[in-house]
């Protein structure tokens, strides 16, 4: 009886254990743009993978890529610009190999919804109107790149560089614009359409290059196995739905 006894306890002690086994932790560190999506995406890859816990990391890509080089554990790196992830291969961070772009964006203008003043084009940003005019910082938000590679090209940059207000990632020019603390901001589209009957889309602005965002698992992530499923993940059918009905476009 009591050798029984032992032996029932010691399997409802194992039993516990099980249970209580923590889920396989998956980090992704994702640009700010793709807040949405990837919190739309992260149950549907939980559920096609019993006992993973997803866990998601937004800012901008440049200051993502700063964490993940001073040790940050993170398995996966999603950038919305590819000079932030050649910044991450040339740090051996991530394997050439491994990267793929797996959606694009656009850039485009927006002004706050009650006002009276709407540019017609780019140029008409060096008007008076436009006092202030959200653009996210270039050293480190790639949003904040885009735009003044464009204003650089159309040589307006000396003119509307006095009127920036710097943003930290695309987000908070969206948030400056939406709150009426600036007269425009520069977003990406899918940002724009978040706030739909809160801020005027007034341009899409051509950029010298395609916005492709670029993804990879990390060489030394705490999960590297598991952020490549992940990545793979991103080209399945369910997550590029999800991608689209966000607004981004096929690379």
């Amino acid at each position: 009886m009591k050798n029984s006894l032992i032996r029932a306890l010691s399997f409802t002690f194992a039993a516990g254990l099980s249970l209580a086994a923590p889920a396989a932790e998956l980090t992704v560190s994702a640009a700010a743009s793709l807040t949405n999506a990837f919190k739309d995406i992260a149950p549907l890859f939980e559920a096609a993978h019993p006992g993973t816990q997803v866990r998601l990391n937004f800012a901008a890509s440049g200051v993502l890529l700063q964490q993940i080089a001073k040790g940050a554990p993170v398995d996966v790196f999603a950038s919305a610009d590819q000079e932030t992830m050649d910044q991450a291969q040339a740090q051996n961070l991530v394997q050439p190999a491994q990267r793929r772009n797996f959606v694009s964006n656009r850039l485009v203008v927006i002004v706050p919804m009650a006002s009276a003043h709407v540019p017609g084009a780019v140029a008409d940003l060096t008007r008076p109107a436009y006092g202030r005019i959200a653009i996210g910082l270039p050293a480190s938000v790639p949003v904040g790149r885009y735009t003044k590679a464009v204003l650089e090209g159309a040589g307006l940059w000396s003119a509307i560089e006095p009127k920036m207000v710097g943003a930290t990632n695309v987000r908070q020019a969206l948030d400056y614009v939406q709150r009426g603390e600036v007269d425009a901001g520069f977003v990406y589209a899918t940002d724009a359409a978040l706030m739909a009957g809160k801020v005027k889309l007034a341009l899409t602005v051509p950029t010298p290059r395609p916005i492709l965002y670029p993804v990879a698992p990390l060489a030394g992530g705490p999960n590297a196995a598991l952020g490549e499923t992940f990545v793979e993940f991103l080209f399945t059918p369910p997550a590029q739905a999800v991608l689209s009905k966000h607004g981004f476009g096929k690379p």
